[in-house]
């Protein structure tokens, strides 16, 4: 029987155009680095440098862009087996602007669909994602059909075994949320599918803007119980500055701060937090330990460019759990 993965995710794939000048808008950038990108996937990459065996499922156009991710999945170790063209639509890319400590705005190109959007359910391998020990899918998923019914299939096929996470990844421009969608088709709100994924899944983890759309709460142990309230055993608020919250249906509590970082581009952080996410839960430690964990990954990937080719490897994540911060080293340096 093949060896089960630890972690396969669903979801968003693209190529990240980020702007080597920091500190500019776009209209005066000379000079880009081309990087895969797309939550679920950097998630992949994430725990794949932690050591584990990961795999995600997604789709990309068949051009150039589309090879150029299959060849950078293979490069970090993630299986890209189902990972499968779409001869209508191009692979999508995404520019920001990186305004330090905490301005970098994101300018999305999937259109007219993107590929990642075309996962039918008749194409998923129902038996691998039943027996990963971990699943990992997004909000994004649910935004439009097929990948809606796709992901809640997956869902259904977990039924709740092993660690299945809900990445609540709330994207407002991918939604159709005019007033006409939710008065034409109430059971298709934000808030409707994200109450559907949320009775499917194990492990919540959102920033308090997800969670609100979520749940309705903002204030972070209000919503963390309305997660829990709504099916997830482990609800984590993500709080930014102020850290991360993560409480369990069982009474465990972890409130974690921040470590202090020099932040270069924040939009990694949260990838690289969910790939330790994984990788702690994995390991079976205790939550504090997990969210130490995870605070430390992220942070890592904040004081640098990338997201994907910036996620950190096991020694340098204890280095900075050691230092109590985040100091400056290249990527991969030895140790």
């Amino acid at each position: 029987m093949p060896e089960r993965y630890d972690v396969i995710t669903m979801g968003r794939i693209g190529v990240d155009l980020y702007p080597l000048q920091t500190g500019l808008p776009l209209a005066r950038v000379d000079t880009f680095g081309k990087f895969l990108g797309g939550s679920p996937s950097n998630v992949a990459v994430a725990a794949a440098r932690l050591g584990r065996r990961t795999a995600v499922v997604t789709r990309t156009g068949r051009d150039a862009f589309g090879e150029y991710l299959h060849h950078q999945l293979r490069e970090f170790g993630v299986d890209d087996r189902w990972v499968t063209p779409v001869d209508a639509y191009p692979t999508p890319v995404t520019f920001c602007e990186i305004f330090p400590p905490d301005d970098f705005p994101l300018y999305f190109y999937r259109q007219p669909k993107a590929p990642d959007l075309e996962i039918h359910t008749s194409e998923l391998d129902l038996g691998a994602i039943r027996s990963a020990r971990v699943f990992w899918m997004t909000g994004t998923g649910l935004c439009a059909e097929p990948s809606r019914t796709a992901t809640l299939a997956a869902l259904r096929a977990r039924d709740r075994r092993g660690i299945t996470v809900f990445d609540l990844d709330w994207r407002p421009m991918f939604w159709d949320t005019t007033q006409d969608a939710a008065e034409n088709a109430p059971e298709d709100t934000p808030a409707a599918r994200y109450r559907e994924a949320l009775a499917l899944a194990t492990v919540a983890v959102g920033n308090l803007d997800e969670c609100e759309i979520a749940t309705g709460e903002r204030e972070p142990y209000a919503a963390a119980r309305a997660l829990i309230g709504a099916g997830a055993e482990l609800a984590v608020v993500k709080q930014g500055p102020e850290g991360v919250l993560a409480v369990h249906r069982d009474g465990p509590v972890a409130e974690v701060p921040p470590l202090p970082v020099e932040v270069v581009n924040g939009l990694g952080a949260g990838d690289a937090f969910g790939g330790a996410l994984c990788h702690g839960l994995l390991a079976g430690w205790e939550t504090g330990r997990i969210m130490r964990y995870a605070n430390a990954a992220g942070a890592i990937v904040a004081s640098r460019l990338a997201c994907s080719s910036a996620m950190p490897f096991p020694y340098e994540v204890e280095a900075a759990l050691t230092e109590g911060a985040v100091t400056s080293r290249p990527t991969g340096a030895t140790p």
